[in-house]
């Protein structure tokens, strides 16, 4: 017997049909004698309904009511989920995220959780009673309703798996398991069985969309083995776990791209101490976060030229504030260009091979792709290139590391 979380995302609950599929799959894990628990997001398309609600009735909202509305997704689903198995002869009680309660911090739109009480959980999973919880929500310091922010229904699957010492969290989905890159860009991606947490981390954080960064972040600090699956199908996934579970690592597992990127170069800037910190500091003070940063010395002397990266979304935001310090800053000239796009190899395998780097550089200029920014760690490898390029840059180093199929 064993304790396992089951997540369901939006579109794994998206309707009645699919909740009753749902409700199928946790019976034959009760069936085959386990305590499980069940984390479900709102129905598909639902919080974005909710969050246009409160956008065109007041832009400007107060984030604690924001909560309250956006919540009510997942207490639907839930509770739809709960009659559905109790309809196939399964106990069953939901629980949102206030009843366990699940401890937030109080950043209302994007908290952190900080703990879960679950002593009354794990009395009624031992009793045979499978727990349906609310995911993307919890209880702040004040004792009213937070959320954790997009994709936060992952996040509250692991933190509970972390919590009731689950030995599996099992993450349901519409793709069967993690592939070594977009297999709508390049139809000869393989499913990897297994890949490392810090893979995972790199990969998600670089623009590979299985599971949001700050789950994987929280399962490699518990130790929570999980497994991404597909909701509709019984194909095994791919086991995220730690580097010494897995026997043969591969030199690079995958190839990850993101279209959500925007060039930015200063032009000109007085070579002095404290330039970067001045550059960078009023763009952390308004919450924009850069990405890929190069420093060069320019033509003029005594001046450097400082290029970064910032997320489409900050673009607009990051100029204006640039803009504003130009007398502070002392630039010259303040160059942007939004057709970018990073595409990254990632691998446990770089830290004992060399020679990564150079068949990446190699793969990309033998098709012609000019690299305006290198950015590296110790298990990636990340460049900038125009956007149009992004596909062709995608196939050719999948090749070029022998990942095709």
């Amino acid at each position: 017997m064993a304790r396992v979380v089951m997540k369901f995302g939006g579109t794994s609950v998206g309707d009645l049909d699919r909740i009753r599929n749902v409700a199928r799959r946790v019976k034959s894990e009760v069936d085959a004698g386990h305590e499980v628990a069940v984390v479900v997001s709102a129905m598909a398309g639902e919080t974005n309904k909710l969050v246009g609600f409160c956008r065109d009735l007041a832009p400007l909202h107060d984030v604690r009511e924001y909560d309250v509305v956006v919540a009510t997704g997942e207490q639907v689903t839930i509770g739809l989920l709960a009659m559905a198995l109790q309809d196939l002869g399964v106990r069953a009680r939901s629980w949102a995220g206030w009843q366990l309660p699940i401890h937030t911090d109080g950043a209302h739109s994007r908290a952190r959780i900080v703990g879960i009480e679950t002593a009354v959980l794990l009395q009624r999973m031992a009793g045979g009673e499978v727990a349906v919880v609310a995911g993307f929500q919890g209880m702040g310091p004040d004792g009213r309703v937070t959320t954790l922010g997009r994709g936060g229904s992952d996040t509250s699957a692991v933190a509970l798996a972390a919590a009731i010492k689950a030995d599996i969290c099992d993450i349901y989905t519409d793709v069967d398991g993690v592939y070594t890159t977009d297999p709508r860009i390049v139809a000869r991606a393989r499913k990897l069985e297994k890949i490392t947490y810090e893979e995972m981390l790199e990969s998600a954080s670089l623009g590979a969309k299985v599971l949001q960064v700050r789950s994987v972040e929280m399962a490699m600090k518990h130790g929570v083995r999980v497994q991404v699956r597909s909701s509709f199908s019984d194909a095994t996934g791919t086991i995220i776990c730690d580097e010494d579970e897995i026997v043969e690592k591969e030199l690079v597992s995958g190839i990850t791209y993101s279209r959500d990127e925007a060039k930015i170069t200063l032009v000109n800037v007085p070579d002095r101490p404290g330039v970067a910190a001045a550059i960078f500091g009023p763009l952390t003070e308004a919450n924009i976060n850069v990405d890929m940063i190069v420093q060069n010395i320019s033509r003029g002397i005594g001046a450097t030229d400082m290029t970064f990266t910032v997320s489409r979304d900050d673009f607009g935001r990051a100029v204006k504030v640039l803009e504003s310090r130009q007398k502070q800053l002392g630039y010259a000239e303040l160059v942007t260009d939004p057709d970018v796009a990073k595409v990254s190899v990632v691998g446990v395998g770089m830290r004992s091979h060399a020679g990564v780097a150079q068949t990446m550089f190699g793969a990309l200029a033998e098709k012609g792709i000019n690299i305006q920014v290198i950015s590296t760690s110790e298990i990636k490898v990340s460049v900038l290139i125009a956007e149009e390029y992004t596909e062709l840059a995608v196939r050719s180093l999948h090749t070029a590391y022998r990942l095709d199929a």
